[in-house]
C-alpha cells in the first residue's frame, strides 16, 4: 500500500511536469490536439463513406459500426495515456535510458509509463464518448441504471489489454537492438478490432480473439451496449482476458529485464 501510494505521488508530479512543459509551447500542444481530432474524423468519415455503399456489414448497420468504433476510441485513449511505448527501442534500449531506470527504487514499469505520460489523449474519450452517444440516438438504445459501471470495467479493461500485449511486445527489445520491433505491425493488426469480427474470416477471427485480443477492446464489449446477445460471454469475459494478458505482458516485462545487461551488451 506504501508503495502504491508513493507511485501515485510520483504521478502527480510528472502530471504537474508535463503541462508546465506542454503548456510553455501552447500552439504546439494545441496543433497535437488537433491533430488528434482529424484524425478520429477522419477514421469516422472513412466508415461513412462506405456505408453509402454498402447497407450493411455482416449484418450490422452503418450506426452500430459506428458505436463500436466510439466505444474502441475509450479504452485506447487510456491506454495511450499511460503506455506510450512507442520509441521505448529508441529511448531505453538504444540509447540506454534503461540503465537509468533501473537505478532508481520505484518498479521499472511504473517508471517508463509515468514518463510517457501523455494526458492530452484524453480528449479521445471525449471523442469516442460523443461518437457513442451520437450512434445511440440514432439507434435508440436503451441504457440501465448500472451500465455506466459496466461500461467504465469494460473500458478499463480494454486498456489492460492493450497494456499487456505491448508491454510484452516493447519487452521483446530486451532481446533485439531493433529500432522499431514489432510495435508497427501490431498496431495495423489492432484497427481489425474496430469491426465486427464475424466480418473476417476463421483465422482472423481466431487471431484478435486468442493472440492478440483487440476484440475485446471494440466489438466484444460494445456488443453488449448494443444488446447483441450472441455476443454477451465474450463481453462478461473481458475483464478476465485483462488480467490474463495484462499478467502475461507483466510476466514476459520482468524476465526482459532480468535478462537485461546494459546498453553496451
Amino acid at each position: 500500500m506504501q508503495n502504491a501510494k508513493h507511485i501515485y505521488s510520483i504521478f502527480a508530479d510528472y502530471l504537474s511536469q508535463y503541462f508546465k512543459t506542454r503548456l510553455a509551447y501552447r500552439a504546439d500542444f494545441l496543433g497535437d490536439l488537433a491533430s488528434n481530432l482529424i484524425s478520429e474524423l477522419i477514421n469516422l468519415v472513412f466508415i461513412i463513406v462506405v456505408f453509402q455503399h454498402v447497407p450493411l456489414m455482416g449484418g450490422w448497420s452503418r450506426d452500430e459500426i459506428i458505436f463500436i468504433y466510439g466505444f474502441f476510441l475509450v479504452p485506447y485513449a487510456l491506454f495511450s495515456i499511460f503506455f506510450g511505448f512507442w520509441d521505448f527501442n529508441e529511448r531505453y534500449i538504444i540509447r540506454g535510458e534503461m540503465d537509468r531506470i533501473l537505478t532508481r527504487p520505484v518498479h521499472n514499469l511504473a517508471q517508463v509509463c509515468l514518463e510517457s505520460i501523455a494526458p492530452d489523449r484524453i480528449f479521445g474519450v471525449i471523442s469516442g464518448l460523443i461518437i457513442m452517444g451520437y450512434a445511440a440516438i440514432q439507434l435508440k438504445l436503451d441504457f440501465y441504471w448500472y451500465d455506466p459501471i459496466i461500461f467504465i470495467v469494460l473500458s478499463v479493461s480494454g486498456a489492460l489489454i492493450y497494456g499487456g500485449v505491448y508491454t510484452a511486445i516493447s519487452a521483446i527489445s530486451f532481446f533485439s537492438d531493433s529500432r522499431t520491433g514489432i510495435s508497427p505491425m501490431i498496431y495495423n493488426i489492432q484497427q481489425y478490432g474496430r469491426y465486427p469480427v464475424d466480418v473476417y474470416n476463421k483465422i482472423i477471427r481466431f487471431v484478435l480473439t486468442y493472440i492478440l485480443p483487440f476484440a475485446f477492446v471494440g466489438v466484444y464489449p460494445a456488443a453488449y451496449f448494443l444488446r447483441k446477445e450472441t455476443w454477451y460471454i465474450y463481453a462478461a469475459m473481458t475483464p478476465v482476458v485483462a488480467v490474463i494478458f495484462f499478467g502475461i505482458g507483466l510476466l514476459v516485462w520482468n524476465i526482459g529485464v532480468s535478462k537485461y545487461r546494459g546498453a553496451g551488451s
